[in-house]
């Protein structure tokens, strides 16, 4: 129970690394998105608020449910933004953490998808590893404590 918790749990660095990387793709990507709608609305001497309002405005189904995506599209590059930010400014041992806390659901998704093991040979990933050693074995000793007292019992009753 020890080894497979450890070798479960030592994953962790390496697949918070991974989600980084997708994180980091899909930041990318999103600015160039909003990026090129700000463009558009300067070249039409508009700001991204007033761009979105003109939408809103429109009669159009079509354009207004646009003007939902492009908020929806500028939030989410907020989100990725936030996230790779506590990425930057926590310790290596707390990035899964980083991931835990409030995972982007289709990076998550990715990650999990393409997730390729690695073996730790960071201090982190060590770090992990004996926290889910320790954690397997807890498990371990935890499910086996009633078989111990009944086999004590029955050694007792041998004996007398």
């Amino acid at each position: 129970m020890a080894v497979v918790c450890g070798s479960i749990t030592s994953q962790a660095p390496e697949f918070s690394q991974q989600y980084r990387q997708r994180l980091n793709g899909a930041q990318h990507e999103l600015r160039q998105v909003v990026e090129a709608f700000d463009a558009d609305a300067a070249q039409n001497n508009l700001n991204r608020e007033s761009a979105i309002r003109v939408y809103e405005k429109t009669g159009s189904a079509f354009l207004q449910e646009r003007a939902g995506s492009v908020r929806a599209a500028i939030g989410r590059l907020g989100d990725l933004e936030r996230q790779s930010e506590a990425f930057d400014e926590a310790m290596p041992v707390l990035r899964p953490l980083v991931v835990a806390r409030a995972p982007d659901g289709p990076v998550l998704q990715g990650a999990l998808r393409d997730f390729e093991p690695a073996i730790p040979i960071t201090l982190h990933g060590f770090i992990w590893a004996g926290a889910g050693m320790i954690l397997g074995f807890s498990i371990a000793w935890l499910i086996s404590l009633p078989f111990r007292r009944r086999q004590r019992r029955s050694t007792r009753n041998l004996r007398v």
